[in-house]
Parts: C-alpha cells; structure tokens; sequence
C-alpha cells in the first residue's frame, strides 16, 4: 500500500523492512519461520532483551536509519532501546484544536478509513473482515453497521504513544489474546492480521461522537500494550502506549456521527495510506 501526506507527496521510508517482509510472508521458507516468529513465546524473549541494556546500542543507528527529530522529544539518558521507544514528546509538540465539533488523530500513524457495511464487515486489498471478528461480539458488532472503521497504522518511526479522540466515560474493556503478526500491509495479502493479532479495546461512550470504540492491536515484537486504568477520559489525554514494534490503533464509529475528511476517503479508495500525527484534524462531528 501506498503511503501519501496530506499534500499527496509520496512517502518511501521503509522499504527495507518491506522487502524483508515480502521475503517473510511471500515464501515458503519464510512462512515457516514465521510460525514461530508470531508466537507469544518469541514476542516475550524479544521483548526481554529490547527491555534489557544489551539492546541500547541500537538506539543511535535507528535514529541516523529513521531521520528522527530528536529535538520534539524529551532528553534523558536511555536505559534500553524500549527505554528509547517508548519516549514521550516535549509538551505542546502534539497540539490539537479544543473544539467539539473537530474529530482528531489517536496517533502519529498511517491512516485507512473503510466503511462498515450492512452485514458489519469491511475489505482491505481484497481480504474481507468482519466487525465481530475484530470485536468476537456479535451484539456490539451491529451497533457499527453503516458506521466507520478508522486505522490507525504505527511504523516504528512513529511516537508510540497514543491518546482519547474526545471526552467520555470508559463504559468497558476487552483483552483479546492472539498472534503477533506484523501490521505492515504486506502481511495482509497472507494472513487476516486484524482478527488473529492480540488485541485489546475500550468502549467509551463519548461527548461528542456517540458510543465509540477504541481498540489497539499488537504486532510482532510487540510484548506489551500498556493502557492506563481509567474511568473517564479527556481528548488528547494519554491513553497508553506500545512498547517495541509495528502496531495499530481502530477507531469505531456509529453510523451519523463523523464526518471524514474527502482527502483520507478518496486515499485509501486508491488502497493509499494518509500520514497524520497525534491531534490532527481528520474529520468533524456529523
């Protein structure tokens, strides 16, 4: 898939990664070792040692690799490369607008955004997912038909942590364990990643955009989503964060609730990802 900014410009940064991915998943060889590369086991140890000191001669390489600005965040001495990976920004480097009517980004991320339909599922490149797969609850489910399938695609250049989209009360959270395939399109064309992958989320009934969900999906070598206990919520407020690895933040709304910006519909239309940032305008309330 394609990934484009707001202005259309043509994003190439990881293609590396993406031709090691291809080998991965477009091979024989590779779609067997991929079998033990997904599971929880594997994640753990690699978790293990991007968590221990061994790994902190990686931090500089990325950032050269990467072209990370530093300078956006907060300077301290890391102890691990997950240290590194989960920084947090210096304050007022994410600014979002305040008012109501504007629907934000959860995430620095890659954005598709798929229209839920009459039997609650939606396609990505070809591949058909179904809304109680992604949420293994068919009631739920329906209450999104009609509705928006917002994702939220992280790279790990991205800042990995993420936010609420609006003011609300947490009415309730789900752990779904599972795979920990990487969210890289790539891996879609083989595998339906987003009703395999570990994956947890939070319904909040919502000030401005009706009874919403929140959802964040592991990927490979990601041991961990840390979200942070809450009863209520505040746009723009952290709500967690990924430790090392791709991974994924879906938005679900209700039918009549946001508006989607035409340039984000029409890119992943063309199967073109958008690149938004954490509290960019993407939408506005229905």
């Amino acid at each position: 898939m394609i990934v484009v900014d707001r202005l259309g410009n043509v994003k190439t940064n990881g293609e590396n990664q993406n031709n090691l991915l291809k080998k991965i998943y477009g091979t024989f060889l590779g779609r067997c070792a991929l079998k033990i590369l997904v599971c929880k086991f594997v994640s753990n140890l690699g978790g293990w040692y991007m968590n221990s000191s061994l790994s902190k001669h990686r931090i500089d390489s990325f950032i050269k690799e990467n072209q990370i600005d530093m300078s956006q965040y907060e300077q301290k001495e890391y102890t691990s490369y997950n240290d590194f990976f989960t920084r947090k920004i210096k304050l007022g480097k994410r600014p979002f607008l305040i008012d109501d009517n504007v629907l934000i980004s959860p995430a620095d991320s890659k954005l598709t955004c798929y229209k839920i339909n009459k039997d609650s599922h939606f396609t990505i490149k070809n591949t058909l997912y179904s809304i109680n797969d992604l949420l293994m609850d068919e009631k739920l489910a329906s209450d999104y038909i009609n509705g928006y399938c917002l994702i939220f695609r992280l790279t790990v250049d991205d800042y990995h942590r993420y936010s609420f989209i609006d003011d609300g009360k947490i009415i309730k959270s789900k752990y779904i364990p599972g795979k920990f395939h990487t969210v890289n399109p790539i891996a879609n064309d083989f595998y339906p990643i987003y009703k395999q992958n570990s994956r947890n989320y939070t319904i909040i009934e919502s000030k401005n955009f009706g009874t919403m969900i929140q959802m964040e999906v592991g990927a490979m070598m990601v041991g961990r989503i840390v979200n942070h206990e809450k009863k209520y919520c505040l746009k723009g407020e952290e709500k967690g964060y990924f430790e090392f690895g791709g991974s994924t933040v879906i938005i679900l709304l209700k039918e009549n609730q946001a508006v989607i910006d035409d340039d984000i519909l029409e890119n992943t239309n063309k199967d073109k990802e958008t690149v938004v940032r954490l509290g960019e305008t993407i939408g506005k309330k229905y």
